[in-house]
């Protein structure tokens, strides 16, 4: 049964090419669920380049701009500028990029488009690594991930980078996390980042990759609900860079998210309990934040 808060309508088409369980396309399915037809989006290089179809062909049913990998962040302004001189202030735009274009290679377009305050909503679908070219590391990978440019010994031993609250630093007027195990909070998300009609609004979505963490594909939504649940991947939204509200409180350890991943498997207990020190200090300090707690019942 579809859930009264979930749109009975799709904008993706059956038959793309995204590998089976992957939560980017879960991810997509559900925003454009939210933000409807009148939805123009701008991907840079990433694996939604390839999932959307190379012209003429398509799996989403709006308009797609497919801009280099740096520059979605400038694209989407621009996208932006143009249609407000035809005088369309319905059609929303939507920057959609991976961690790599976002975290890492797209972080200056993005950070000069919100320096600007432009009028888009900046979607990161963080797989944790460069998926489309091979699961390569970016600074979104959590610490202790093996991946093809950390691998053996030489897993990733420093912090994934806190992306939402580098935009929240900018005062940017909304940003929030999303995850695609919670669809119904992703969607309230999404209506919400449309509604508000001014400045860009970056959402960041959990979105596993089976491929790239070594698990099943029938488990991509098992293990990004874990995520929360074990505070890995905390819901939040952040209002003009100062009021928070956290949306989930998770009490499940940290080893049963980890556990069932191929890219943690060479990690031993002490490890394991290493990293729940980092996750409970990261949540602990996102606790005072003058947090107004809003845990709602998924």
């Amino acid at each position: 049964m579809i859930s009264k808060y979930i749109p009975d309508i799709d904008y993706l088409y059956p038959g793309h090419v995204a590998c089976p369980g992957c939560g980017a396309a879960i991810a997509m399915k559900f925003a454009l669920k939210a933000l409807g037809k009148k939805t123009v989006v701008v991907i840079p290089a990433c694996c939604w380049g390839v999932i959307s179809g190379a012209y003429p062909q398509t799996s989403l049913k709006v308009p797609i701009l497919h801009a280099a990998f740096a520059t979605a962040g400038a694209t989407a302004s621009g996208v932006r500028a143009s249609l407000d001189m035809q005088g369309d202030s319905e059609t929303t735009v939507m920057a959609w990029a991976g961690d790599g274009g976002t975290f890492d290679i797209g972080f200056q377009s993005l950070s000069g488009a919100v320096e600007r305050n432009e009028n888009f909503i900046y979607v990161c679908y963080d797989n944790e690594a460069y998926m489309n070219t091979g699961a390569q590391r970016s600074s979104s990978t959590p610490y202790g991930a093996r991946t093809t440019t950390t691998p053996g010994r030489s897993w990733k031993k420093t912090h994934k980078k806190n992306i939402v609250e580098a935009l929240a630093a900018h005062r940017i007027p909304y940003a929030a996390t999303a995850n695609i195990a919670f669809p119904e909070d992703m969607i309230r998300k999404f209506t919400r980042a449309k509604d508000m009609k001014q400045g860009v609004r970056f959402i960041h979505v959990f979105a596993a990759c089976p491929t790239g963490w070594k698990v099943p594909s029938e488990m991509s939504v098992k293990i990004s609900r874990l995520a929360v649940q074990s505070n890995v991947f905390p819901l939040y939204e952040v209002i003009d860079g100062t009021g928070y509200t956290l949306n989930f409180i998770g009490d499940k350890p940290v080893k049963d998210y980890m556990k069932m991943q191929g890219r943690f498997q060479h990690l031993t207990d002490d490890d394991f309990e290493g990293i729940q020190g980092m996750v409970d200090r990261d949540f602990a300090l996102l606790q005072t934040k003058g947090l107004r707690k809003n845990n709602f019942t998924f």
